[in-house]
């Protein structure tokens, strides 16, 4: 079992930046890829970003490539999301969430945090 906890939303200016944390509870944690999702209002979830257990491999969604950072320290049971040169349309909730493997979809993703609200003035 893995719980999951995001942080770090908030307001920001286009342009600018923030860090999402995703902290677990959990022995198992460090056994567990974790993708990062978000959701905009009237339209459906989608992945942003994820790394493996090891943070060998990440993925992005071209949205956010060069923009955005997946990483995780393990032991501290936490993953990160860097989202630099924000913008508008990035406005969403922001959810972590952990799956035996690293995956571009919510298939398989069997543990999700409550989400953290971002949101980009212009």
């Amino acid at each position: 079992q893995v719980q999951l906890v995001e942080s770090g939303g908030g307001l920001v200016q286009a342009g600018g930046s923030l860090r999402l944390s995703c902290a677990a509870s959990g022995r198992t944690f460090s056994t567990y890829a974790v993708g990062w999702f978000r959701q905009a209002p009237g339209k459906e979830r989608e992945f942003v970003a994820g790394i493996t257990w090891s943070g060998g491999r990440t993925l992005y969604a071209d949205s956010v490539k060069s923009r955005f950072t997946v990483s995780r320290d393990n032991a501290k049971n936490t993953a990160y999301l860097q989202a630099n040169s924000l913008k508008p349309e990035d406005t969403a909730i922001y959810y972590c969430a952990a799956a035996l493997f690293l995956r571009n979809t919510d298939t398989g993703y069997d543990y999700w945090g409550q989400g953290t609200q971002v949101t980009v003035s212009s």
